[in-house]
């Protein structure tokens, strides 16, 4: 049997927080949340919400997102002396790939990958941007 697509807030929650198993446990990442979050089930429900307001923009939602990721890591790069760089960014990515690719298939898995990569673009960009205004 072939694997289903990303459906529901359920599937998006089973995306993310098998994601985060695999990037807590990495030495190179680990490190970044393990030492920023303190509330992990809160930022994995945020997380949730993120991801289902980016992939389901059509549909009515229970809960909207209303966080600033571009502040959040910002701030975690500031917290560890500017050092965040384009191989943490591809780290992110790859594990992000290779767990929708266990879980899923299908168009919003697709997109899922799609908007991943722009979104690491665009804060790579900005956090190398805000460093210049230190």
């Amino acid at each position: 049997m072939g694997k289903k697509d990303i459906k529901t807030r359920d599937d998006v929650f089973l995306l993310v927080s098998s994601f985060y198993k695999k990037v807590r446990k990495d030495a190179v990442l680990g490190p970044f949340f393990n030492d920023m979050i303190e509330d992990w089930d809160e930022h994995l429900d945020k997380l949730t919400t993120f991801w289902e307001s980016s992939l389901f923009m059509t549909r009515k939602l229970e809960k909207k997102y209303r966080g600033n990721p571009l502040e959040a890591h910002v701030k975690v790069d500031r917290a560890n002396n500017n050092s965040i760089s384009e191989l943490h960014f591809g780290l992110w990515l790859n594990l992000w790939f290779q767990t929708i690719d266990e879980l899923f298939e299908g168009d919003y898995a697709e997109n899922a990958k799609r908007r991943a990569r722009k979104m690491g673009t665009f804060l790579y960009l900005k956090i190398f941007e805000a460093r210049q205004h230190q």
